[in-house]
């Protein structure tokens, strides 16, 4: 006979207390309390549901907690199918997570994670006190081990696949998409239906580990004698899944062509690392000890992770394929649950078998919720190429940031350079305005007019404003990658005064060359031909597109900020893809070229196109998506269009030069101008915000600095607003011996 303790209420609000952080308990733990009558519990007898309800005494006939406890349980152990008791237990796991009424979201909202945990405990103590309802219940569990197969869950669930990155991405979205097919012989998706959300796979994470023992021991069914355990058959076949998987992944071409042997196959860590677990899991599965296999493949499993980290540095080096980032997460993958695995084998006590599974089984729901998120798949994916490509689309910015004085002067210069060639360029799409050009033409026009502006800009070392934050995550990398804490943000904040007053610089350089070159440009060609560049319709139709009031000039400013960036990312893709692909190296010896023109001219090419080819990218991508932007939006339906500062401010002088004494024209000047001023505050902003976003992603920098990032921008403008529109008169920081006025020479 079982005596059980009533369990007092005190106690039981005092932990709550520390839980929920003050907040008081509420009914419904009265409901939850066993509230057991004094005196010995009355032999069991019946049903299950009445030995359940007997065992909590005469008070459960009107406690629904306990008569709904009761009717789960008599479901799950009286279901006579498969698909019964699958869905009888996923409702019996249902209450022990809310009871009667709360959602475990309400539970989680409220940080009452002990007091889910209450219903488990409930669900324990008749289990426990009741031998013969925790029969019925582990022979129903034993059923449902015996009449499906784990090895799919513990060797593929919440692994991605090995066909490929595109493949996965397909898939995944298929699943999102297509009504999902129930397979109840497949422990997998009872995994899947039984962890729907966040929320209940930290719940799980969650649990105590005294608790998980007990849930343990109590599901737990126990060993036939000369029948076999379908729980160690499936743990070691999913087990030598994972081992082949890593074998064939690691030896796979792509992989081993960058590995630090190639031709040495059975040197490879990853084929050592599957000849020891196949001897390590047929040791366990048939009860022999484990001790010496266990540090043998700890060993290979380190060098195998010593293998993944040479591979990724090579690809630092050598370009970054999707391809192989994705077969490296498979190993990496693969190897973590591996790991857990061999916890569960070599755990000795029950104690640490307890804690080694539930690290497992933890790490099986957790993965196995993010198994259908394309999101999720993505960002694990693509964090080295995008890292890679923000370390590559600066390399041809950084020559616009000036630390002293004299780099200020510098860029003055260089944008005054600019402003006079965009004068000619303003003036070249002006033209093919007035051609009257098919849309797809005429985006195509203005696209390549842009485009070989730009590659004149590059070529002469000029400076377009609002051009360079978009290509400063490479910088902004850098420091998030050599400095943290204190030091890192003031690091930021110097850069961003940096970038504040080269820009402006830029940007007022720009606009006043580029107006009066337009000026001088069309009193130029009056000399010619007698008459502006621009007729009156067309000079009254800038004035009309530049204003912020009367256009759609405030989004199509942001858009073009938002191009500027693509721009930067475009050009580091393009650089990543030409080194992973060996571009240079396969133009220096090309034989036709080298018979035409020798090897010596053609590693010169080479070389030059190694070293240009991301400003190439980046200058020939913005131009043709600026050029093309408003085709596209036509062809979509949408009234898109450009709007940078420097190319509107040259045709708004270009405007203002054709009406000569009506240049006002009563006040469209004046919302013109204030349309230009946006122009540079939206270019600069918003490409310069995306610029730091995509910095802050691909490195990993922690969200919780981003506030105290923004707080010391704040500080220091209020401190020294002169900070951010003027540079210091110091001489500039040298770094690695490098200056960046020195460095904009070599560029």
């Amino acid at each position: 006979m079982v005596r059980v303790a009533p369990l007092s209420e005190g106690p039981v609000q005092s932990v709550l207390a520390l839980f929920e952080r003050g907040l008081r308990v509420t009914d419904k733990l009265e409901d939850v309390s066993t509230d057991f009558s004094q005196g010995d519990i009355p032999p069991a007898a019946g049903s299950v549901r009445d030995q359940v309800l007997a065992f909590f005494g005469p008070s459960s006939a009107d406690n629904a907690t306990r008569q709904a406890l009761a009717a789960a349980l008599q479901d799950f152990v009286g279901a006579s199918t498969l698909g019964d008791r699958l869905d009888t237990w996923l409702r019996l796991i249902h209450w022990t997570r809310v009871g009667t009424s709360q959602s475990l979201h309400v539970l989680h909202a409220r940080m009452r994670w002990r007091e889910a945990y209450l219903y488990w405990e409930l669900l324990l103590d008749v289990l426990e006190g009741v031998p013969e309802v925790r029969q019925r219940v582990q022979e129903a569990v034993g059923q449902i081990l015996q009449e499906t197969d784990a090895v799919n869950l513990v060797g593929e669930a919440g692994l991605p696949c090995d066909r490929g990155l595109l493949v996965e991405v397909a898939n995944r979205i298929l699943h999102k998409v297509l009504p999902a097919v129930r397979n109840d012989r497949d422990l997998t998706h009872l995994l899947q239906r039984q962890y729907r959300s966040v929320v209940e796979v930290k719940w799980f994470a969650q649990l105590p580990p005294r608790l998980f023992s007990r849930i343990f021991g109590a599901l737990t069914p126990p060993s036939i004698p000369g029948r076999p355990n379908p729980l160690i058959r499936a743990f070691t076949d999913g087990f030598r899944l994972l081992a082949i998987r890593v074998q064939a992944q690691g030896l796979s071409d792509k992989l081993r062509a960058r590995s630090r042997r190639p031709s040495a196959i059975m040197e490879s860590p990853f084929y050592r690392l599957a000849c020891v677990s196949e001897q390590l899991a047929g040791r366990w599965q048939s009860g022999a000890g484990i001790d010496s296999l266990e540090a043998a493949w700890a060993e290979a499993a380190v060098e195998c992770q010593h293998e993944i980290r040479w591979i990724r540095r090579q690809l630092e080096v050598a370009g970054v394929s999707l391809d192989i980032v994705y077969g490296l997460e498979v190993l990496t993958h693969c190897l973590k649950r591996m790991e857990t695995m061999v916890e569960v084998m070599a755990s000795g006590d029950e104690g640490s078998h307890a804690r080694a599974v539930q690290a497992f089984l933890t790490a099986l729901v957790e993965a196995s919720l993010h198994e259908c998120s394309v999101g999720h798949l993505l960002e694990t994916n693509t964090r080295l190429l995008h890292r890679k490509i923000v370390d590559r689309s600066g390399a041809t910015g950084e020559h616009y940031i000036a630390q002293d004085r004299r780099e200020y002067r510098q860029i003055w210069a260089a944008a005054a350079g600019g402003g006079m060639l965009t004068a000619f360029t303003a003036a070249i799409k002006m033209s093919i305005f007035a051609l009257g050009l098919a849309p797809f033409l005429a985006g195509l026009g203005y696209g390549l007019n842009y485009a070989v502006s730009f590659l004149l800009m590059q070529t002469f070392h000029l400076i377009l404003a609002t051009k360079q934050p978009a290509m400063t995550a490479a910088t902004l990398a850098t420091i998030m990658r050599e400095q943290a804490g204190a030091a890192r943000l003031d690091e930021i904040v110097t850069f961003i005064k940096r970038i504040s007053y080269s820009q402006i610089a830029a940007a007022v350089s720009n606009v006043l060359v580029v107006s009066a070159s337009a000026y001088l440009l069309d009193a130029g060609w009056r000399a010619v031909t007698g008459a502006p560049i621009l007729d009156l319709h067309a000079a009254e139709h800038v004035y009309e597109t530049l204003s912020p009031v009367n256009s759609g000039t405030v989004i199509f400013a942001a858009l073009t900020g938002v191009t500027l960036w693509l721009s930067s990312l475009a050009g580091g893709w393009i650089e990543n893809w030409a080194v992973y692909h060996n571009v240079p190296q396969a133009l220096a010896e090309h034989s036709w070229g080298v018979r035409v023109f020798g090897g010596a001219r053609m590693t010169r090419w080479a070389d030059r196109l190694s070293c240009n080819i991301a400003g190439w990218g980046t200058n020939v991508s913005l131009g043709l998506m600026l050029g093309m932007t408003p085709a596209i939006g036509m062809f979509f339906g949408f009234p898109l269009d450009v709007r940078h500062v420097t190319l509107s401010s040259g045709m708004l002088a270009l405007a203002s030069a054709s009406l000569q004494a009506e240049w006002y024209r009563d006040g469209w000047f004046l919302y013109a101008t204030a349309g230009v001023a946006v122009m540079f505050v939206l270019n600069l902003g918003v490409s310069f915000f995306l610029s730091l976003h995509t910095a802050l992603r691909a490195y990993g920098f922690p969200r919780s600095e981003l506030a105290e990032l923004a707080k010391r921008l704040f500080k220091e403008f209020a401190r020294s607003p002169g900070s951010f529109f003027l540079p210091p008169r110091e001489e500039p920081a040298v770094v690695n011996g490098t200056t960046a006025s020195q460095k904009a020479a070599g560029e």
